[in-house]
């Protein structure tokens, strides 16, 4: 018996390993120092990852949090990704990101996409997974996002006091 794509994909989807990403990005002026956080949870473990740039946006370490969590795992996952971060949410889900991928890194206004070089990295990591993006109130008690917030603005200040 043959079976078809679809399929195949539920078989492969239905052993995927279960993996949440929760992320975020800081940016001490913006331009300026900033870092990026997140926090990689799999079958009650966590790994917490971070760094920074001298200088950069708020929007480019949101982006690099979550490449630098995709970049970790070494097969296809399920992976929910919880991010404060609109910007990112609403350009992968409204399909923004990869409508500018098609139009050659333009807008629908025809405007540069701003970030490209970071978008073509992550929507190329995210086609190796099965993933959901959460988004989620910043600042509103919800744990791992504060959790990766202190990652974040800690690894900002230290690129801060390296570029005195």
């Amino acid at each position: 018996m043959r079976l078809t794509s679809i399929a195949l994909q539920v078989r492969r989807t239905k052993y995927l390993k279960k993996v949440d990403v929760f992320t975020d990005g800081s940016c001490l002026g913006n331009p300026g120092p900033g870092g990026w956080g997140a926090i990689l949870r799999y079958n009650g473990y966590e790994k917490e990852i971070f760094g920074s740039q001298p200088v950069t946006t708020n929007n480019r370490m949101e982006l690099i949090a979550v490449i630098e969590a995709l970049k970790l795992l070494k097969e296809p996952c399920k992976i929910t990704i919880y991010s404060d971060s609109k910007y990112l949410c609403d350009a992968i889900l409204k399909g923004w990101a990869k409508k500018w991928q098609s139009n050659g890194w333009r807008r629908s206004d025809k405007s540069p996409a701003l970030n490209s070089d970071l978008w073509g990295e992550l929507l190329a990591l995210i086609d190796k997974h099965n993933v959901e993006i959460v988004w989620v109130k910043g600042h509103a008690g919800h744990p791992e996002n504060e959790r990766c917030d202190k990652l974040a603005v800690s690894a900002a200040a230290k690129a801060s006091q390296r570029s005195l």
